[in-house]
Order: structure tokens, then C-alpha cells, then sequence
């Protein structure tokens, strides 16, 4: 492919049809720029020749022009001098010089279209890749706001994870404390339960035996005091 044909499918390309079909927008963006700028290299290189094929057809053009009117002049001398023999063969070499200044013409015509054109497309190329480079770095800017986002997304995640863990922590050691003061109430007391119910049975038992010795002590002194009654009488 030459490389004003491939400058003009370039230009003529979709840029954002071609970043929605990528795998990977940045890197084709990235390709696309140095695909633009490696052809704007050559295209100035080629240019110089159009350029000087330009000239050498406006130089041919200049000449082939003189010669046309050098011939005219002769003709007229000739006739000045009653040499129309004469007069009618320089009219021919004018004529047919004027059939190479017609083609030397459309040559010189068909040089500056091709450089309007060069032109044309050397501007719209231009455009292209400074709309490249504006996209590239919207989608550079828009892959790093993406990755940070991620970055802040996975380390939101990891301290909602390590508060879950803590809060998880705080709860078995509250769980600890509370069973180290049930463990705690327990300490000094045999059996538990079953040892409260076999206290409160001793304590009956201690309650009936201190019964019966306020009775039997009650009965001990009323004895007492009959028998210093009888002695007085």
C-alpha cells in the first residue's frame, strides 16, 4: 500500500470504531498514534519529491510558453521580409509547441491538485492525531482513576474484613470474661447446687439438735426451781 493511500485510510478511518472493537483501548490507541506519526514522517519525505516535480513542470511550462512566443516572433519576421515559406514553418513549430505547452499545463494543473490535496489530508491527519492524543490521554487518565478505585475498593474490603475479625475477637473475650466471672462465683463452694441443698439439710438438723438443747435446759432448770421450793417449806 503507497503511502498516500494509506495516509487517506487514516484519515477516512473511525478512531472511536476502532477503540470499541480493542481488547485493550490503550494499547490500540497507542498504535494507532505511532502508525499516525510514522506516516507523517514519510508523507513529508514524499512531498518533497511532488514539490519538485511541481517545479520542474512550472519550469517546463515557462520555457515551452517562451518558445510558443519565440516562434510567433519569427513568423512575424519572416512575413516582415516576404518570406511567408518561412512565416508558415515557424507557425507550425509554434503550433505544435503549443500542444507541449498544453500538456505542460495540465501537468502543472495536475501537480498543484495533488498538492492541494496532500495538503488537505496532511491537515486532517494532523487533526486526527492530535484528536489520538487527546483520547490517549483520556483513556490513560480514565485507566489510572479505574485502578486507583480498585486499589481503594480492595483495601475498603480488607478493613471491613479486619474490623469483622476484630469485632469477632472482642466478642470471644467478652465471652471469656463472662465465663471467668461464673467460674469465678463457683470458687470455695463443693458441689454447687447439690452442696447448697446439703447445707440447708445440716443446717435443719443443727437448727433441731439447738432445739433440744434449749429444751432440755429449760427442763433442767424448772427441776431446780421446784426443789429449792420444797426445801424452804
Amino acid at each position: 500500500m503507497g503511502i498516500f493511500s494509506r495516509m487517506s485510510d487514516i484519515v477516512n478511518s473511525n478512531i472511536n470504531a476502532l477503540l470499541d472493537s480493542a481488547e485493550d483501548p490503550e494499547k490500540m490507541i497507542r498504535l494507532i498514534i505511532q502508525e499516525m506519526e510514522d506516516t507523517l514522517v514519510e508523507v513529508r519525505s514524499s512531498s518533497a519529491r511532488v514539490l519538485a516535480d511541481r517545479k520542474t513542470a512550472e519550469r517546463k511550462l515557462l520555457r515551452v510558453t517562451q518558445e510558443v512566443s519565440d516562434w510567433e516572433e519569427k513568423a512575424k519576421l519572416a512575413i516582415s521580409k516576404g518570406r511567408e515559406d518561412l512565416a508558415r514553418a515557424a507557425l507550425q513549430e509554434k503550433r505544435a509547441i503549443e500542444e507541449e505547452l498544453e500538456a505542460s499545463g495540465a501537468e502543472l494543473q495536475s501537480a498543484d491538485e495533488h498538492i492541494e490535496q496532500l495538503n488537505n489530508e496532511v491537515s486532517q491527519l494532523q487533526q486526527k492525531l492530535s484528536d489520538a492524543k487527546a483520547k490517549q490521554k483520556a483513556i490513560v487518565m480514565r485507566s489510572q482513576t479505574v485502578h486507583s478505585r480498585m486499589a481503594v475498593k480492595r483495601q475498603i474490603h480488607r478493613s471491613e474484613l479486619d474490623e469483622a475479625f476484630s469485632k469477632f475477637d472482642k466478642f470471644e473475650r467478652r465471652m471469656d470474661n463472662l465465663e471467668g466471672e461464673l467460674d469465678a462465683m463457683d470458687l470455695g463452694r463443693e458441689g454447687g447446687l447439690a452442696a447448697e441443698i446439703d447445707a440447708l439439710r445440716d443446717d435443719d438438723a443443727l437448727n433441731e439438735e439447738l432445739e433440744a438443747l434449749k429444751r432440755s435446759m429449760q427442763g433442767s432448770t424448772s427441776k431446780n426451781a421446784e426443789s429449792a421450793d420444797g426445801s424452804a417449806s
